[in-house]
């Protein structure tokens, strides 16, 4: 058993794959007769996601930043730079003052590419307050988590029906 619930918190925290993997593996693993807990399940893979959060947002930029020059990295590197500050000056201008709100949803929203990983990125891009872009990262991880867990069980479910 405890072996499930370390599955849940490193492939919560993988990029791209994140909570949105871990939530759907242990609800099938909790609709197949595994004894794991729910809620305990959730609540390990909210804290696997978030981990990574504040090396990505004080070391990501800064390796990027480094790389840029580099002979066999740059390219890509400066690419990814430019498109971040590219796109963190759209977000600013649509969202406004609404920047914690739009990051919230970033995040929250289970959608490949928005999880908690590209929203610290853009965060530190955007050269947003810590504390701020946290606090938006770490709700929108919640709610991503609870959207997640009502769909898979809705999935699984049905699956698990037949």
């Amino acid at each position: 058993m405890l072996k499930h619930y370390l599955i849940i918190f490193f492939v919560s925290m993988v990029p791209l794959i994140e909570l949105r993997g871990a939530i759907p593996y242990a609800v099938a693993f909790i609709q197949a007769g595994s004894p794991l807990s729910l809620p305990l399940c959730y609540v390990i893979a909210v804290l696997g996601n978030m981990l990574p959060v504040p090396f990505i947002f004080f070391f990501a930029r800064k390796v990027l930043e480094w790389g840029c020059d580099k002979p066999v990295i740059g390219k890509f590197f400066t690419f990814c730079l430019e498109k971040g500050h590219k796109g963190g000056e759209k977000l600013k201008e649509k969202a406004g003052r609404g920047l914690f709100v739009a990051l919230l949803l970033f995040v929250g929203i289970p959608l490949p590419g928005t999880g908690a990983w590209t929203g610290t990125l853009a965060a530190s891009i955007l050269d947003m307050d810590f504390k701020q872009s946290v606090t938006a990262v770490m709700l929108g991880v919640v709610l991503a988590g609870i959207i997640m867990g009502i769909v898979s069980a809705g999935v699984f479910g049905a699956i698990f029906a037949l």
